[in-house]
């Protein structure tokens, strides 16, 4: 069994927003791969399904985002998940748009959810980093993540969300290499 979390924040007004492509990732897959529906669990919203015949849980934490180790220690306790079982998907500043990474374990490199994943569970989870591109100077960050995407991003967040879906049982297979090359691939033929 494996734990999907998407990163953002709650509520409709960040619902579009850079910081939450975690949560829009997810809700793509969940739909995608017809999970059942969100309720409310584990201070968040919570659904489940099967990719490649595997249980798989989704976990959206409505705790904000510096909180979200909260919600994500929770369900893994709950269902006594081994830390390498919880891939966490989120959004990447030094990646250009589009680009997508995949590594276990490593740190929080700035991102305060991530931050506070580490602090409840230990480092060494799934980390899917999706690129939404860097404003161009540190001072400019908090804004530039807590804006809606612009019109002009809206072809190659659609194309990210859809490969991300489309190839996520790669990486649940744990081949996150292939699952990077094939996500890439589709974006480039958009």
């Amino acid at each position: 069994m494996r734990l999907l979390v998407g990163l953002g924040n709650p509520g409709p007004e960040h619902a579009k927003q850079r910081h939450n492509i975690g949560f829009l990732a997810l809700d793509r897959i969940v739909e995608r791969h017809g999970f059942g529906p969100w309720g409310k669990r584990f201070q968040g919203l919570f659904a489940e399904g099967r990719v490649n015949g595997e249980k798989v849980l989704a976990l959206k934490p409505q705790t904000f985002m510096n909180r979200s180790g909260d919600s994500v220690q929770q369900a893994a306790n709950f269902y006594k998940l081994p830390i390498g079982d919880v891939v966490v998907l989120y959004d990447e500043l030094d990646l250009v748009p589009g680009k997508v990474r995949v590594k276990l374990g490593g740190g929080a490199a700035g991102h305060n959810g991530i931050r506070s994943i580490d602090a409840a569970l230990g480092p060494d989870f799934w980390r899917v980093r999706l690129g939404i591109g860097h404003p161009g100077h540190k001072d400019r960050v908090t804004g530039y993540v807590l804006q809606n995407f612009a019109k002009a991003d809206q072809d190659w967040v659609v194309s990210l969300l859809d490969a991300v879906a489309d190839e996520i049982p790669l990486l649940l297979a744990d081949k996150p290499e292939d699952f990077m090359n094939r996500v890439a691939l589709a974006i480039r033929q958009e």
